[in-house]
Formats: C-alpha cells, sequence, structure tokens
C-alpha cells in the first residue's frame, strides 16, 4: 500500500486496529505539524519498498481514544504492528534508514 496522505475518518477503535493482520504503520499527528510534514517523504522513501504493508495517518489530540491507548505523547509517533501487535515505535523520526529497518523489520516479522 503507498503511504497514506489523509487521515483516517472517523478515527479507527482500538479493538479494529488489534485485528488487523499483517504488517502496518500508525502514524500520529497533526495535519499542522512541522515534524509530522517533515516525516512524510521519509515515510514514502521507507514504505516505497514494501507495499505489503498498510499505512494508517490518525490525526492525534489531547483526548483521542486511539493515540492514549497507544499512550502517544509526542507527534509524529510511528508505530510498527504486525498482526495487530506492536513490534517497535519511533517518535519525531529523521532517519530514513530507521524507518526503513523498522518497515521491513514488521514486513518480514511473521
Amino acid at each position: 500500500m503507498p503511504l497514506a496522505t489523509d487521515y483516517a475518518d472517523p478515527e479507527p477503535r482500538r479493538e479494529d486496529i488489534d485485528a488487523i493482520t499483517g504488517p502496518t504503520l500508525l502514524e500520529f499527528g497533526t495535519p499542522w505539524c512541522g515534524h509530522c510534514r517533515a516525516a512524510q517523504p521519509l515515510l514514502e522513501q521507507a514504505l516505497a519498498a514494501h507495499p505489503e504493508v498498510r499505512h494508517i495517518k490518525v490525526e492525534d489530540a489531547s483526548g483521542r481514544p486511539l493515540g492514549r491507548s497507544f499512550r502517544v505523547r509526542i507527534w509524529p509517533t510511528l508505530i510498527f504492528l504486525r498482526d495487530g501487535e506492536e513490534f517497535e515505535r519511533m517518535a519525531r523520526p529523521t532517519d530514513v534508514a530507521a524507518i526503513a529497518r523498522a518497515v521491513a523489520g514488521i514486513a518480514a516479522a511473521g
């Protein structure tokens, strides 16, 4: 799957995320966050080699249930999942190689 450009609307429920099979990258952030916008080309590059990885963007804010359930405190936060289970997470990533390694890790896991 390619890089998601839109935030999920409505926000997914935690039980729906937990039930997803296969590799998934959950990205928490906001459209106005400079760090979130700066991460987009890095994510696009890292995901390009792994079209099997689902990318879900979740707009986060205080009181949003999905972000709170994952203990998100800073944007962007990337959560790398395989079959609904967290393998790795990154906050404010700036290194495309680190993102690519994590994407490859969830793509190969299982």
